[in-house]
């Protein structure tokens, strides 16, 4: 018998009721396969950057500048035009499923290139490549740039690309790294920037967590790890923590929201469980310790997952800064095996996760702080799905408090991502799709 939930939205309304596990699965959810396609597809294109580019001659990013090779060109102006050209540029056949869009009084493109570009292709580049190739002909044409300052205007929109692995410079733009980035088999969908969701999903921090589990999740089924008894385990921490089923997230979030802490938070979640059934005592000794067991190990994941990012949304979001996810990513699960004697979420590895994170993030080593990190470093990638939608959801809470915030690193990405609908709140979009 199929396991069931109910879905609920980021601010505790009922979405849908009853619904089979599996039918909230990557492989089956329509929204969720959308998603992926889209994120696939989309690519950002920043028109008013290549103008300042061109205007300053500050051509392949920082540090960069070729005296001399000005160009003061209308782009943004003409951006009606530009846009037009592109997407006849981009598609294959007359309606297709091209999307072309000035945003922004024509200071950003968002270009989804057709489907068919992708099904093709062995990598999922196509929505770059093909985007600033026809962007840079658009702009060849719009303006009769001649030979010899062609270069200049690829140089504007491609970067310092095919110096570099990546368009470094460039002014064309996709939420998910290049493939040459990945960490290993299936990391493309983990290998997205804890800041360029939240900008996606305008600091809704459960419709981030959202997005970011739904792309940790898909990966983790590309990756083989949700194969047979796996696929259970894996359905049922997901709609637990990234799509706040049974509306164990919210809810708890909001009861424990005026004086909550992480220890609360443990208290919380394990009562939850035992009046659920989900766990049960087993033993109790002299000092009065009780230890528990359970008899469905997928579902204590799953609570746990959960309690994670209840104790990240309380902790995090009570200081409105995202520098403690990683000591509540490693206390919540501390605490809730100390309190239980059962595993906490991900069996260890969550915690492990967190241990790195917080050295690589802040500690002794700096860095860049939670919002430049996702699913493909070495420090987060080993808990699979349910580490990083919490670093996502702190970051997405982040009053300015960061070096590099969501608004230094992924101001483009989030004015063009965040007008597709799906985009900005996957959960509504899961849950209408079941």
């Amino acid at each position: 018998m199929a396991d069931t939930i109910d879905l609920y939205s980021d601010r505790g309304a009922k979405l849908k009721s009853g619904v089979d596990i599996n039918d909230i699965s990557p492989m089956r959810n329509a929204a969720i396969k959308s998603i992926v396609t889209g994120i696939k597809r989309t690519a950002a294109v920043d028109l008013a950057g290549i103008e300042k580019t061109l205007a300053t001659s500050a051509i392949g990013g920082k540090g960069r500048k070729i005296p001399g090779r000005e160009m003061k060109l209308d782009i943004v102006k003409n951006a009606a035009a530009i846009q037009k050209a592109v997407n006849e540029l981009v598609q294959v056949d007359s309606g297709d499923d091209t999307v072309v869009k000035a945003l922004n009084g024509g200071k950003q493109l968002i270009v989804q290139v057709p489907s068919v570009r992708i099904d093709v292709a062995a990598e999922y580049v196509s929505s770059l490549t093909c985007t600033a190739s026809a962007v840079t002909q658009a702009l060849v044409s719009q303006f009769n740039i001649g030979m010899f300052d062609a270069p200049t205007i690829k140089s504007a929109v491609w970067g310092q690309y095919p110096q570099t692995l990546d368009m470094v410079g460039g002014n064309v733009k996709s939420i998910v790294d290049i493939p040459q980035k990945d960490e290993g088999f299936g990391y493309t969908l983990r290998n997205v920037m804890a800041n360029h969701l939240a900008a996606t999903c305008k600091k809704s921090a459960m419709n981030t967590a959202a997005l970011c589990s739904i792309l940790e999740n898909t990966g983790v089924f590309e990756m083989g790890d949700a194969i047979g008894n796996q696929t259970r385990h894996r359905l049922l921490a997901f709609s637990h923590q990234g799509l706040n089923a049974n509306n164990l997230v919210y809810g708890t979030t909001k009861a424990l929201g005026k004086t909550g802490t992480i220890g609360s938070a443990v208290h919380a979640c394990v009562e939850k469980a035992i009046a659920d059934k989900v766990i049960s005592a087993d033993k109790k000794f002299a000092s009065g310790y009780t230890t528990y067991k359970t008899n469905d190990v997928g579902k204590w994941n799953a609570y746990c997952a959960a309690g994670t990012l209840v104790a990240t949304l309380i902790n995090c979001g009570a200081q409105r800064a995202p520098q403690s996810v990683s000591a509540v990513l490693l206390y919540f699960n501390d605490l809730i095996e100390k309190e239980t004697s059962l595993p906490g979420c991900d069996f260890g590895k969550v915690q492990g996760a967190a241990v790195g994170f917080s050295f690589f993030s802040h500690s002794i080593y700096g860095g860049g702080g939670p919002g430049v990190f996702n699913g493909n470093h070495v420090v987060t990638r080993h808990s699979k799905g349910l580490a990083v939608p919490c670093v996502a959801a702190a970051v997405a809470l982040d009053a300015g408090v960061q070096i590099y915030s969501p608004e230094k690193t992924s101001g483009l990405v989030g004015d063009v991502f965040s007008s597709v609908d799906e985009f900005r709140e996957p959960i509504k979009a899961v849950a209408g799709a079941v």
